[in-house]
């Protein structure tokens, strides 16, 4: 359906929408202007630059090797390369370790929830 534009007489077809917002999805855009997910997905980055400025200062690593630790910690597959040397730093990364799987867990669930994925099968009855 085209639109006559009133200014200089141009025929002038309506913009189509969009079918897919792969770069929207990909930065978590969605997730972060959503106001029922934007709490949780604050909390992840919170935890993040947290952890990284903890493990930069007390452990005296780099900032790219601080957040590539806290990273790694909180997703669970710990590669061993960097290892904290102090107590204190060994009591964060427990606390790191266990708070990961439950920020993960929530954050995967928000995702799914908010751009309507379903688990398990479909049920038929109605």
């Amino acid at each position: 359906m085209e639109t006559k534009n009133q200014s200089n007489d141009i025929l002038v077809e309506p913009s189509k929408p969009r079918k897919h917002r792969r770069l929207y999805y990909a930065l978590f855009l969605d997730v972060l202007l959503d106001k029922r997910t934007r709490p949780i997905f604050l909390y992840a980055a919170v935890m993040l630059v947290i952890g990284a400025a903890l493990f930069h200062y007390l452990e005296g690593w780099e900032w790219l090797d601080s957040i590539y630790f806290v990273v790694i910690t909180l997703t669970t597959i710990g590669y061993g390369d960097f290892t904290p040397t102090m107590p204190v730093t060994k009591l964060i990364t427990i606390f790191y370790g266990l708070n990961g799987i439950i920020m993960l867990l929530m954050l995967f669930d928000v995702v799914r929830t908010l751009r309507g994925w379903e688990v398990g099968p479909k049920s038929t009855e109605e």
